[in-house]
């Protein structure tokens, strides 16, 4: 008996070595994209309970109303090439983020208006100092967003992080990420990780199958048939919102004809028909996990309601276009295009100036925090409402006064899922829907 404890203990403990080979749709480098989150660093990190809890930061205090924040970095940390991590290497690269994340993403001079803040400054070697124009209580869960992780670039352009894995190379369609055994968290147990981009759905579930991959992507509307193939699939919370923007341009300039096209969706066909039954119906800009009051904003389709309020007014053609190139998108675009028909707008689908026609959007949550999620996707969506309160009947108040213009229609809230081959251990998802890689190890490693 001791024997076979002994076995099974040796089975299960995690193994040093191996490369895990990942396959994804998308880019490894976008905002929360994997290659950032296994390379890079946040200031603070989400812990389970939505709160933010050290990292790159050890300390943080605020000022001033919340408008006056001193961050204390961490001792001893260096990016992956050997330089220091100081307070100036954090300014700057908060300022590349911003730069990265504006409309145009051309780097200006200066911190930019979709920064959460108005200035960034160092004090000496280690401690970075905060100043937004409006109290700011939720800053501390906004930085640990991926999207503002911190960066610096080599000589060579290579991007170098304080993360658990270092940039090694680029070839055959595989970014190669290496572990980085001086990182301040420890040596990964992998000794490496390949990332394949831009791999069709179809691709990555037949490398799966015949041992290819190791970690795949599972969209919702395939949860039934993943299930079906007895995949070991690892599903988030409703993490993703499907939402229409409406524009207050053109034939919506109106209030009534924005709200005549909110009132024409049918969310339930959305959720049964185009993506299985996963995921919530919504009319929420939070999920209702989070929130707790998303069942109070009516979801159901009022087609009476919306002819009435379109009334017999001249209907110019109107382009409804999917964000992205995601068949499933359009595929509901296409859905909610019928919906608007019905309702009598003159819709067609296709590419569109986002300024004059519909557009279809997913949007990830990345906060698990009510106030600081709120505020995440208020900014999302271009909507100028200030959250001042954290209590979930104040929160509800402010959500409400931020639909009442209609510029958009949530829909749909949806999960995120992974699949995993045989000799993946201790795969977890993170609160905000990724897979955690960095704690990964391999059953065959030596």
């Amino acid at each position: 008996m001791l024997c076979t404890a002994l076995a099974a203990s040796a089975r299960t403990r995690p193994h040093y070595g191996g490369t895990l080979r990942v396959e994804i749709r998308g880019d490894a480098w976008a905002s929360n994209g994997l290659a950032r989150r296994l390379v890079l660093d946040p200031l603070m990190e989400l812990g389970h309970d939505g709160a933010a809890k050290p990292a790159l930061a050890m300390r943080w205090s605020s000022q001033n109303d919340d408008q006056r924040w001193a961050l204390q970095l961490r001792a001893g940390v260096s990016f992956q090439d050997g330089a220091p991590l100081t307070a100036d290497a954090v300014v700057a690269s908060l300022d590349e983020s911003c730069a990265l994340s504006s409309v145009s993403g051309t780097q200006t001079s200066g911190v930019l208006p979709q920064c959460p803040w108005s200035a960034v400054s160092s004090v000496g070697v280690s401690e970075v100092v905060i100043t937004t124009n409006s109290p700011e209580p939720d800053l501390p869960e906004l930085l640990a967003q991926t999207r503002f992780a911190i960066s610096e670039k080599n000589s060579s352009g290579t991007i170098e992080g304080t993360g658990p894995f270092k940039v090694a190379g680029f070839s055959d369609g595989a970014l190669t990420l290496v572990a980085n055994g001086a990182c301040w968290r420890g040596r990964p147990y992998l000794d490496s990780v390949e990332i394949f981009q831009h791999r069709s759905i179809r691709d990555q579930w037949l490398d799966l199958s015949v041992g290819q991959a190791d970690v795949v992507q599972v969209p919702p509307e395939l949860l039934p048939e993943a299930q079906q193939q007895h995949l070991n699939v690892l599903v988030s919370r409703p993490i993703d919102l499907l939402a229409l923007s409406i524009p207050t341009r053109g034939e919506f300039a109106d209030l009534n004809m924005r709200q005549a096209a909110e009132q024409a969706v049918d969310r339930t066909a959305l959720h049964n028909v185009i993506f299985q039954k996963q995921g919530t119906v919504t009319a929420s800009l939070l999920p209702g996990w989070l929130s707790g009051y998303g069942f109070l904003f009516p979801t159901a389709r009022n087609l009476s309601g919306a002819q009435a309020l379109r009334g017999g007014a001249f209907a110019a053609p109107v382009t409804l276009s999917a964000k992205g190139d995601n068949a499933i998108l359009q595929l509901a675009a296409e859905r909610l295009a019928l919906n608007l028909n019905e309702a009598g707008f003159k819709m067609r689908t296709g590419l569109s100036n986002a300024q004059s026609g519909l557009q279809l959007r997913v949007v990830h949550l990345g906060e698990t925090q009510p106030r600081a999620a709120l505020d995440e996707m208020l900014n999302a969506f271009g909507i100028n409402v200030t959250v001042s309160g954290s209590n979930p009947e104040v929160l509800w108040g402010v959500e409400k006064t931020a639909l009442q213009n209609a510029t958009v229609a949530p829909l749909l809230w949806l999960p995120r899922a992974w699949a995993s081959g045989e000799r993946v251990r201790d795969l977890r998802l993170s609160p905000d829907g990724e897979p955690m890689l960095a704690d990964v190890s391999l059953e065959d490693a030596k």
